[in-house]
């Protein structure tokens, strides 16, 4: 998690409430067929480092609130194995993650975490763990979670800016980059873990279509991302969103609780698609609602950080659409097409990444 997504995350913090904007409807939380939430965590009581820390105590009133509401906490494991095999998943599923591998997540997350008997999976930053950085857990402490059900999946050696392809350098130079990152950090992992890791992360919440395409070929079962939202049987296991909670604005009870009562929109084909832009002024951003008829009329709408929100039109098969001729000038933008379910009243959305120049 570095300053391009946070600045993300303040943008998306300042959406205006409005009927495109989809606004959140607050009351008792309506629990969604077969998805989840998965929520992503790095430090823990870390107060040096508020971008990217959460307290304990806000920690624990967090964990405390699962249980409390019945959300039923899973492992990834689960969560992957329902998508696979398209099964449903309990009633108010939750996945919780930790990226990079900070020694807080030891000796402050793990206890609390034994004390509420939930399981949770921490995707390593490889080389910081490897090369015993002061504010990493060691592999020694790696081990001893490991032994005691904690799960420990794959991050990166590197942790690169790998969705950015370095000037000068060809495709084929580029996926042979990946590729080596990945067999690094595979091999390193396999060996000091007995296992092959078997789901990643990608580092720093950046990807395009080649970066996906090198990690599934790979042989790995699952690729995590940094976009908001939630997960259903229309997720694509190679492409599932992550709930970031951190900082002083996204770690709050209120923020908590809104993520948790979101839905996830499926969708089908997207313009522009997610990954490199081939033109840096989108005549449009468009998305095929699969299920046009769940949301109310007027409430779907279509966000780009770089632009806001705005309505959107939705036609009778479920073309959701925004004409464009502001050119982007930033590298990264999010994009999201949401919506306010018919039935539930919970707002739908579904995010994906394009990149600039």
């Amino acid at each position: 998690m570095r300053s391009g997504f946070l600045l993300f995350i303040l943008l998306f913090l300042l959406l205006p409430v409005s009927s495109a904007g989809a606004p959140e409807k607050k009351g008792t939380p309506v629990p969604a067929q077969s998805g989840a939430t998965v929520l992503i965590y790095h430090r823990f009581g870390e107060d040096k480092y508020p971008t990217t820390n959460i307290g304990v105590e806000r920690f624990r009133e967090q964990l405390e609130y699962l249980k409390s509401n019945d959300y039923t906490v899973i492992s990834l494991e689960k969560l992957l194995g329902s998508l696979a095999k398209d099964e449903p998943l309990p009633p108010r599923s939750v996945i919780l993650t930790m990226d990079d591998g900070y020694r807080s997540v030891y000796e402050k997350a793990w206890p609390l975490l034994r004390e509420y008997g939930y399981p949770f999976t921490v995707f390593l930053y490889v080389q910081a763990t490897e090369k015993r950085h002061w504010d990493y857990m060691t592999w020694e402490q790696v081990r001893e979670m490991q032994a005691a059900g904690v799960d420990f999946q794959n991050h990166g050696f590197s942790h690169d800016h790998m969705a950015f392809i370095p000037a000068g350098m060809e495709d084929r130079e580029y996926r042979t980059w990946i590729r080596a990152d990945l067999g690094v950090s595979t091999r390193i992992l396999s060996e000091e873990l007995q296992g092959r890791p078997r789901f990643y992360a990608v580092p720093y919440g950046e990807y395009n279509e080649a970066l996906l395409d090198e990690v599934r070929a790979f042989g790995y079962e699952g690729i995590f991302l940094q976009d908001p939202g939630s997960v259903s049987s229309d997720t694509d296991p190679f492409a599932i969103p992550r709930e970031p909670i951190l900082g002083k604005d996204w770690s709050t009870m209120e923020h908590f609780q809104t993520v948790l009562e979101r839905v996830d929109m499926p969708l089908g084909a997207r313009i522009p698609r997610a990954g490199r832009l081939a033109d840096t002024t989108p005549e449009k951003f468009e998305a095929k609602l699969l299920y046009p008829e769940r949301y109310v009329p007027g409430t779907v709408g279509i966000y780009v950080s770089e632009l806001g929100w705005q309505q959107a039109e939705v036609s009778g098969d479920g073309i959701a659409v925004v004409a464009n001729s502001t050119s982007l000038s930033r590298r990264i933008n999010r994009v999201a097409v949401s919506g306010r379910e018919k039935e539930s009243g919970r707002t739908a959305i579904r995010f994906w990444m394009i990149i600039g120049e």
